[in-house]
């Protein structure tokens, strides 16, 4: 990851949440849609601190970028997500499938150093 660009990533993402402790202030979950804001959408970031899981937050992060989806998005809009191995199950909640063979998830990373 190139932390150097990190914010200009995150304030060009559609829609983003955050969730705070509300003791102490500190954002332990995030998601954000990111995408044309026409066409394609993908679901990115969804991510609760370790500490934090399995209290809800990341079902109530889904829960609020898909009614964002809902109310915002066109009719056919097209919204994609990876999902981390083992994860597929909380997704396929939210009517997302794997439609393999027929589609894979694929992507490159680039690399921009000297060789």
């Amino acid at each position: 990851m190139n932390f150097d660009v990190a914010e200009t990533s995150l304030m060009n993402s559609i829609y983003c949440i955050t969730v705070k402790d509300k003791n102490n202030k500190q954002i332990v979950g995030m998601g954000r849609i990111i995408g044309d804001g026409a066409i394609y959408f993908y679901i990115q970031d969804i991510i609760v601190h370790p500490n934090y899981e399995r209290k809800g937050i990341g079902k109530d992060i889904m829960n609020i970028l898909v009614e964002y989806l809902n109310l915002n998005a066109p009719d056919k809009a097209f919204v994609g997500l990876f999902s981390s191995q083992g994860k597929e199950p909380f997704y396929e909640k939210y009517d997302f499938k794997d439609y393999s063979p027929n589609m894979t998830g694929m992507f490159t990373v680039i690399s921009k150093e000297c060789t």
